[in-house]
């Protein structure tokens, strides 16, 4: 009876907190676990170590559920606590958040903006046929700085929609937020970005869905 009892407590003791969870958990983890992997992907630049960290924020959002269905907003706060855990792996790394020296990350900045480069170019090439110009501009004129400069929500945007090519739909769901916020919010970065360069942009070209 003993043995059998210490058995049965050194094997709950062992137990993976996701074992008795609930059918709501595993859903919430099927839906986010792949984005939260190739955000921490993005930000960390090692495949191994976003998984393990995302692995870990799902077995402590595990333990935490019971209070995390109680959250207003579940998702926002699962995407705020990601985030932090990626913010602390990189500090843990001696690397500032957002770390631009990964080549992941310059990678993911590259892929947000290329698309805001190339409407620049075009819209340079329209207006002005300036060939002087369209070469600045191939040269990036401060964009990837600019990117830096981006409000967090703005930032998050832009990575996510542009280096992620997840949809607006996704990028709601991921950040917790509204796709009518998401799409004012791609605006609002693009915008931002375009005065912070100097540059003109077409207000009236219609958001991606």
């Amino acid at each position: 009876m003993t043995g059998h009892a210490s058995q049965e407590s050194a094997g709950h003791a062992t137990r993976d907190p996701g074992d008795a969870m609930p059918p709501a958990y595993w859903a919430f983890h099927a839906l986010y676990h792949q984005p939260y992997f190739e955000y921490a992907h993005v930000q960390l630049g090692n495949e191994e170590e976003a998984n393990e960290l995302v692995d870990g924020t799902f077995v402590f959002i595990a333990v935490i559920w019971a209070t995390l269905t109680t959250k207003e907003n579940l998702g926002a706060y699962a995407w705020a606590l990601l985030k932090e855990r990626v913010a602390a792996e990189l500090v843990l790394q001696g690397r500032e958040p957002a770390a631009a020296e990964t080549l992941a990350f310059e990678r993911a900045v590259q892929a947000a903006t290329n698309p805001i480069l190339d409407a620049f170019r075009a819209q340079f090439r329209e207006e002005y046929a300036l060939d002087d110009q369209v070469t600045e501009l191939e040269d990036g004129l401060g964009l990837y700085a600019a990117m830096a400069r981006l409000p967090e929500r703005q930032f998050d945007v832009m990575v996510l929609r542009h280096a992620l090519d997840f949809d607006t739909k996704t990028t709601a769901l991921v950040m917790g937020i509204k796709e009518t916020t998401v799409r004012s919010t791609h605006r609002t970065a693009k915008r931002r970005l375009a005065i912070d360069m100097g540059l003109a942009l077409d207000e009236d070209a219609d958001d991606e869905e």
